[in-house]
């Protein structure tokens, strides 16, 4: 490719470099445009591999000139996530990962498991590395501190406490058990366990203790003594590793030439509370750009920024990127690249982290590749079956039916290209007829990923296998991608200690379906990905049915349209809790008159006369 490079100016900026259908290939920002873009015509010797291939393969360079490298770059995050481009660094794990959320502008506030977090005035915690962490911690905070679990963001007046209550969980605030200065005190003391000063909650709580016992208050004073003993048998189990008691990320980084992993440890207040790891598998980079690309991507949309980010080596936009995090948390972030001290053994245990990983995932792949290939030979596929996608229908009745597509890479799930579909063309049970309008959408809207497949699983026996084998013959797609499908069956010609079920596996052309006994591990495989196909279809359909039951019960009021609704739920959060709500709670909603509130309560059953609590 030629390309004159000269009519680049001295100037910060963004740069693209396009193939010749107009396609974004890579998109880079560079302090001096010029300078970035010559370096990528250098002698062939002294360019990575990536980039050679990269400039092989690009027609078309355009920039676009900013004031400051700050605009370069959000413009280079912004423009990297909207065309994907094939040869940027790209996370393929970009869920946010679960916070908890306390606002104290509430009188009575719980502890809230977030996904996102925002400038909005409340305390954010976290993040932790799962789901499992999450709920671990707060039921640990649950048993220690009995703030309430109801949900919405207002507590609602009961006559009598929850169920909660009556097992020692909650304080019962709803039914006034509580006062509210008790339970701001309560509210302060879960503050500072979260905040790692435990040291000062200790302290105030073996004061509390000690007041209650010498005002005689003995069940108070218990009440004291256990919450600190439970604080006593959590630290015993924690890992301090550091004294400077501060909110960190580690990141680690692990390269050979097949492959890139990155460890993210979380440090808080001093204590591991976890890690996440990222497989880059391509394209590759230089670990500069790979470090920049990560802290780009990780932080950018509401997951928790730290005091400092521990990094392995200088990178060329460590300054903007700290100016940038900085801004984004309203407080100074530290981008630090670390040599020595005790952040260097933080580091090291991160990068070890990273290389165990690493070797992990190559040895699982290689063992998945090993059972690909017998998967091949046993069902006779055309190619191995390196990425494979199962077809599932969750519905009841016919009524909300769902349409889900799993696809497994290598024998791991590769959550990126799941797809579901509601279903359209069908109100009665046909599970055949809508697994075909579905696969028939999958290769009309989604070429691309039905072209990256190697085999098409189907969840169900011969008449599904059938009504898809004929759509495929019509789409002439059966050439393209091999089908086959998965049933559990009750063989009963096998004598009564062996009667049960029994997985057949049918495949086109073959009058009698495959039992897989001899082969547990491929058997396996395709049961991993039948199931996770069904988790996946159900929860869709579960979703839509909660969805449609919720929305129906608030439509069948009148008055009440989409935009009432929507602040109702946002009020309330949800139908059972508006079921308990006085007529005067409701009239404080922006459009709810005396006569809709008469008519929700009417509705929904609520037998609270107006006033009560």
């Amino acid at each position: 490719m030629a390309l004159k490079t000269t009519v680049f100016p001295h100037l910060p900026g963004v740069y693209l470099f396009k193939d010749t259908d107009g396609t974004v290939l890579y998109v880079g920002k560079a302090r001096d445009l010029r300078k970035r873009v010559v370096s990528y015509f250098r002698q062939a010797g002294s360019t990575s591999a990536k980039t050679r291939v990269l400039v092989s393969k690009a027609s078309d360079l355009e920039y676009v000139i900013t004031s400051t490298e700050k605009e370069a770059l959000l413009l280079e995050s912004s423009l990297i996530k909207k065309h994907r481009p094939r040869y940027n660094v790209i996370l393929r794990d970009d869920k946010n990962y679960p916070a908890l959320r306390i606002d104290l502008r509430n009188p009575f506030p719980r502890i809230e498991v977030v996904r996102r977090l925002q400038r909005d005035g409340a305390l954010y915690f976290g993040p932790y590395p799962s789901s499992y962490a999450v709920r671990e911690t707060l039921k640990l905070l649950n048993r220690m501190f009995p703030l309430r679990q109801c949900k919405g963001k207002h507590l609602v007046p009961r006559e009598r406490p929850c169920l909660n209550h009556a097992m020692g969980r909650c304080l019962g605030a709803c039914a006034g058990k509580i006062s509210q200065e008790d339970y701001r005190r309560m509210v302060d003391e879960v503050v500072l366990f979260l905040q790692g000063k435990t040291d000062v909650l200790q302290q105030k709580l073996r004061e509390r203790m000690e007041q209650a016992a010498e005002a005689l208050q003995f069940e108070q004073a218990a009440f004291y003594r256990d919450r600190l003993q439970s604080i006593h048998s959590m630290l015993e189990k924690q890992n301090v590793v550091s004294d400077r008691f501060m909110n960190q990320d580690v990141i680690g980084i692990y390269q050979e030439t097949d492959g890139t992993e990155l460890a993210v440890l979380f440090v808080r207040q001093g204590v591991i509370v976890g890690q996440k790891n990222f497989d880059i598998k391509e394209p590759q980079g230089e670990p500069e750009e790979i470090l920049t690309a990560f802290i780009q991507q990780y932080y950018a949309e509401g997951r928790y920024i730290p005091d400092e980010i521990l990094i392995p080596a200088s990178i060329e936009a460590e300054e903007v990127l700290g100016e940038w995090l900085s801004e984004l948390r309203g407080k100074r972030v530290r981008i630090w690249p670390v040599k020595r001290g005790d952040r260097r053994q933080l580091l090291d245990l991160a990068e070890k982290n990273a290389r165990e990983r690493f070797i992990s995932h190559r040895r699982m792949q290689q063992r998945n590749a090993g059972l690909l290939e017998s998967m091949q030979r046993v069902l006779k596929t055309p190619r191995i079956p390196f990425r494979m996608a199962c077809v599932d229908i969750s519905n009841i009745q016919g009524r909300h039916a769902v349409g889900a597509i799993v696809v497994f890479d290598h024998g791991q799930p590769d959550k990126s290209s799941y797809r579901s579909y509601r279903v359209e063309g069908k109100n009665e049970p046909d599970d055949p007829a809508m697994m075909a309008e579905v696969v028939e959408r999958l290769f009309r809207e989604e070429p691309d990923l039905t072209a990256s497949l190697d085999l098409l699983v189907l969840d169900g026996g011969k008449g599904q296998l059938n009504r898809i084998h004929r759509l495929m013959q019509d789409l002439g797609m059966l050439e393209q991608l091999p089908l086959i499908s998965i049933a559990k069956e009750r063989e009963a010609d096998r004598g009564e200690k062996g009667r049960g079920f029994y997985e057949k596996i049918y495949i086109p052309g073959r009058k009698n379906p495959r039992i897989l006994s001899s082969f547990p591990e491929i058997l396996h495989l395709l049961q991993r990905l039948r199931d996770e196909s069904h988790r996946f279809a159900i929860s869709n359909y579960q979703q839509i049915h909660r969805h449609e039951l919720l929305t129906s019960a608030l439509d069948a009021i009148p008055g009440v349209g989409s935009k009432r609704r929507q602040l109702l739920l946002q009020q309330f959060g949800s139908v059972e809790n508006l079921q308990n709500v006085t007529r005067e709670d409701l009239k404080k909603i922006p459009g709810i008159s005396e006569a809709i509130a008469e008519k929700i309560q009417e509705v929904l059953g609520n037998q609270l006369p107006d006033g009560a609590s």
